[in-house]
């Protein structure tokens, strides 16, 4: 999965007071879109050397992320202040992630920053009282110094889950999407819901099937929409035959293992899920 990246290492914790340097690797986005080196497979950031030679403004403000391996990232808060070098150029992180674009450990590093990238952006003002806020100097969160609230970054829980009846299992393709490719049934957790809860609901709902015997299996951080992924696989309880909720899905049909073909890559839970079932692997 996306987060599979050993030997490498994302040390995601907060450091306070972390100087950006000239040297220091800069995320610039715009929307989900991230300014990277033009005309390479690789993902290349600009400098703050590169940013200041273009013209981004000096006191532009640049916040430590993280740190991947041993080196540092820092990201630019206001998206409008970056000057785009020569030989730069905007790139969606769809599209890098599309491409193949590498390697693994960065492409993880990617998702990671444009998440808190979409956080930082929707969080310059206070939802409480409209102050604009600040960043708070001991931890990863934003302050309003007129009320003090203080607001940390969103985590929304979701499930993913393997509706299996023996050797068959059910898959689905999304309505109103570009994706041609199967996946499997996914929501999102409602206020005071338990994941088992998530699992009964979504499934009625997408596809008309009862289920039993709910088992998980592994989780996955999914920064793109700030989700964390719970994947759970379960067994019909009685009639199969599916309703299909036309609103979400435009394809859910039962599948036998020896058909189940894989995502383009194998960056996602719904992928590995899959494939575990295809291999007889699923938890029981």
């Amino acid at each position: 999965m996306i987060q599979d990246i050993a030997p490498h290492k994302l040390y995601n914790q907060f450091v306070t007071n972390q100087a950006v340097r000239q040297d220091s690797q800069i995320f610039c986005f715009r929307g989900r879109d991230l300014l990277i080196r033009a005309g390479e497979d690789d993902i290349c950031l600009p400098t703050k050397e590169d940013l200041d030679r273009a013209g981004t403004p000096g006191e532009a403000v640049c916040s430590y992320l993280f740190r991947l391996d041993q080196t540092e990232y820092f990201i630019l808060l206001d998206e409008e202040q970056a000057a785009v070098p020569e030989g730069f150029e905007y790139v969606n992180i769809r599209t890098m992630r599309i491409r193949g674009m590498g390697p693994r450990e960065m492409i993880f590093a990617v998702n990671t920053a444009a998440q808190l990238a979409c956080w930082y952006r929707d969080n310059r003002f206070c939802g409480t009282c409209g102050h604009r806020t600040v960043l708070s100097r001991q931890e990863r969160a934003v302050q309003c110094p007129e009320c003090g609230r203080l607001i940390y970054p969103r985590i929304i829980p979701a499930v993913i889950v393997g509706v299996t009846n023996g050797d068959e299992i059910v898959m689905t393709k999304y309505a109103g999407r570009g994706m041609h490719f199967y996946a499997l049934i996914a929501g999102f957790t409602e206020i005071g819901e338990a994941f088992e809860d998530t699992v009964r609901r979504e499934v009625m709902e997408e596809v008309g099937l009862k289920v039993k015997n709910i088992r998980y299996y592994k989780s996955q951080p999914w920064g793109v929409v700030d989700d964390i992924l719970a994947g759970y696989y379960c067994d019909v309880d009685g009639d199969t035959q599916i309703r299909m909720d036309r609103t979400e899905l435009k394809e859910a049909v039962w599948i036998k293992r020896e058909d189940v073909t894989l995502q383009p890559d194998d960056f996602s839970l719904t992928n590995e899920m899959m494939m575990m079932f295809r291999d007889g692997k699923e938890p029981r």
